[in-house]
């Protein structure tokens, strides 16, 4: 895969339904090396280029992480 605004691509991991994937974005990324999983219990989890992360538990609760550390919640809908 070329290298373009969504990274180059690095690995790929199935294991059992449970999926596990890598990009490089490059050194001028704050996170060159982001990544996603995501599991057969519905929960997934990202790890941005831009330094964020964002976590859903697949059972209605979820943690955003931004950049500069700020976090927010949710849960059941309902934002912290």
């Amino acid at each position: 895969m070329p290298n373009s605004s969504y990274g180059r691509y690095v690995s790929l991991i199935v294991i059992q339904g449970n999926h596990y994937c890598s990009r490089d974005y490059g050194s001028g990324a704050a996170n060159s090396n982001s990544y996603h999983y995501s599991n057969t219990n519905g929960s997934y989890y990202y790890s941005n280029p831009n330094g964020s992360t964002y976590y859903n538990s697949g059972q209605g609760s979820s943690t955003y992480t931004s950049p500069s550390g700020n976090v927010s919640k949710s849960s059941g809908g309902k934002q912290s």
